[in-house]
C-alpha cells in the first residue's frame, strides 16, 4: 500500500502483532494517528511518530536492542538537522516506509531485510530498485544487504547502486547524472515500478527523484521539488539538483562558477538545454 498526496506508508513487521480483530486505531499523545492493518500503517501530516506502542511486553535483550536502535537513530537524526537544515527524522524502528511520487516511481527508505522486497515486489509492482547509500551507511544500520539482493534476483528485480555520501551537497551534485541515467532507463523500460531509496528517503533518493522530473518530465526545478515535497515530506538540497543541472548544461571551459551565480539561477531551462541535458544524462548509462 503506498501513500497518496500527503500519506506516506510504512510496510514493517512490527504492525502484525498489534493486529486484534482485523483494524486497530492507536493515538499517540495526539501528535499523529495511526490506522495498524496487518501490512501497513499510514500517517497524516500533523506529525512523525517517535515510537512504538506494541502491547508486548519487553524483555532484557529486546530493551538493549531498542536502546542501541535508539541511540543510532539519535546520531543520525542529529546529522541530519545539522547539515541538512530540515525537521525530518527517519525512525529505523519503524520499517520501510515510501510514497508513490509518480505512476511509476516510489520513493522511500532503505529494505531492512528480504521481506520488504516481497512486499515490494507483490504489493507495488516493482521491478526495480535504485539504492543511493555507501557501504557504510548500510553497516551503520546493521543491513544484510547480500540477503536483500539475493531476494531480487529471485523475484526478477533488477538491483542498481549509485553511492552518494549522506549529508554531503558536492557528492550528491557528482551524482545525479549517473543516478538519474539509472532511473530514467528503469522507467522507460516499462517493466514495473522503480524503487529509488537512501537511508530515510529524506534527502538522497528525493533530490535524484526531482532531477528527474525536472530533466526529464516537462517541470521546472520548483514545480517538480513542490510536487514531491507535498506528497513526502522531506528536504532535499535544491542547490545540489540547481549545480548537477548547470554541469550538464554548460561544459564551457570559461564558464563562470556555478558559485557565482545567483540563487535562482538554474531552476528553470530552455528546451534546447533540456534536450541537452537528456542526452548527455542517457550516454551515462552502464557507466
Amino acid at each position: 500500500m503506498v501513500g497518496v498526496g500527503s500519506n506516506i506508508s510504512l510496510y514493517t513487521g512490527l504492525a502484525y502483532p498489534l493486529e486484534k480483530e482485523g483494524l486497530l486505531l492507536l493515538r499517540k499523545k495526539s501528535r499523529c494517528n495511526f490506522m495498524v492493518s496487518k501490512n501497513c500503517i499510514k500517517m497524516d501530516r500533523t506529525g512523525i511518530h517517535h515510537g512504538h506502542e506494541s502491547g508486548i511486553e519487553d524483555n532484557p535483550t529486546r530493551k538493549n536492542v531498542s536502546l542501541s536502535s535508539r541511540n543510532r537513530m539519535e546520531e543520525y537524526n542529529i546529522a541530519m538537522k545539522k547539515m541538512m537544515r530540515n525537521p525530518y527524522e527517519y525512525h529505523h524502528d519503524l520499517g520501510m516506509n515510501y510514497t508513490l511520487i509518480t505512476d511509476n516511481v516510489i520513493v522511500g527508505s532503505q529494505p531492512q531485510k528480504p521481506e520488504d522486497i516481497e512486499h515490494l515486489r507483490h504489493e507495488e509492482n516493482v521491478a526495480y530498485i535504485l539504492n543511493l547509500q555507501q557501504d557504510k551507511d548500510i553497516e551503520y544500520w546493521g543491513i544484510d544487504l547480500q540477503s536483500i539482493i539475493q531476494r531480487c534476483k529471485q523475484l526478477g528485480i533488477r538491483h542498481m547502486r549509485r553511492p552518494a555520501t549522506d549529508f554531503d551537497p558536492d557528492s550528491l551534485r557528482n551524482i545525479l547524472p549517473k543516478a538519474v541515467s539509472s532511473l530514467e532507463w528503469a522507467a522507460s523500460e516499462g517493466k514495473g515500478r522503480v524503487y529509488v531509496h537512501c537511508t530515510a528517503g529524506l534527502g538522497r533518493a528525493p533530490a535524484v527523484t526531482i532531477a528527474y522530473m525536472f530533466w526529464f518530465c516537462s517541470m521546472n526545478l520548483n514545480a517538480a521539488y513542490d510536487t514531491l515535497t507535498s506528497k513526502r515530506p522531506c528536504g532535499p538540497n535544491k542547490g545540489s539538483i540547481r549545480a548537477a543541472t548547470y554541469d550538464l548544461a554548460k561544459n564551457d571551459p570559461w564558464k563562470e562558477p556555478f558559485e557565482s551565480l545567483p540563487e535562482y539561477a538554474f531552476e528553470d531551462i530552455a528546451d534546447w538545454e533540456r534536450h541537452l541535458i537528456q542526452d548527455r544524462v542517457r550516454s551515462l548509462r552502464g557507466t
